[in-house]
């Protein structure tokens, strides 16, 4: 469970550093954009690996009910990830689409996965991103991205289908089923 905490920690920590110590962090410059990428990618790997050797508490199992809501939260996550990027509808009317993914992400995960080592990692990580939409919010006002032509809305839909796809396929490969 160590290794997990300390990547998360890793991840976490730089990315808060601009909100949280400004001075500090604007001090550093330029120069330090590439630490801090490299400790957030070590996070990354740190929570991997952390999380496949965490044993912990057991609280409950998949269901079929708890598959089917994950891969629909999941699904939705996709989207507002690939939404964020493009610009679409949604990133019109919602300020953090990408950080509301993850928020998505982390609670699907959590639902179908019932233990302490999930809790940690994904109940983290979904509550870095609540912590994180707070942080910014209070930095200032938010501008609406500017519209875009129709054909991004279908470009994100279709992508997301298509990455979602991948995602399904590497979890199986894994060893996770996702559809049970």
């Amino acid at each position: 469970m160590t290794l997990l905490i300390l990547g998360l920690a890793l991840w976490i920590v730089p990315h808060w550093m601009k909100r949280l110590a400004p001075e500090m962090r604007a001090g550093w410059g330029d120069k330090a954009k590439g630490p801090l990428s490299l400790a957030m990618v070590l996070g990354i790997v740190l929570m991997v690996v952390g999380y496949r050797a965490a044993e912990g508490a057991f609280f409950w199992g998949r269901s079929p009910a708890m598959v089917g809501v994950n891969n629909l939260l999941m699904l939705g996550s996709v989207y507002l990830f690939a939404a964020s990027g493009m610009k679409t509808a949604i990133a019109r009317k919602i300020r953090h689409p990408m950080l509301w993914a993850t928020v998505l992400w982390a609670l699907s995960h959590v639902l179908v996965n019932g233990d302490t080592p999930s809790f940690v990692l994904f109940g983290g990580l979904g509550l870095w991103a609540l912590i994180s939409m707070v942080l910014i919010n209070r930095a200032g006002p938010w501008v609406p991205p500017a519209a875009k032509p129709a054909k991004f809305e279908a470009m994100a839909i279709a992508g997301s289908l298509i990455f979602y796809g991948v995602l399904v396929g590497v979890h199986y490969a894994l060893g996770y089923p996702t559809f049970g």
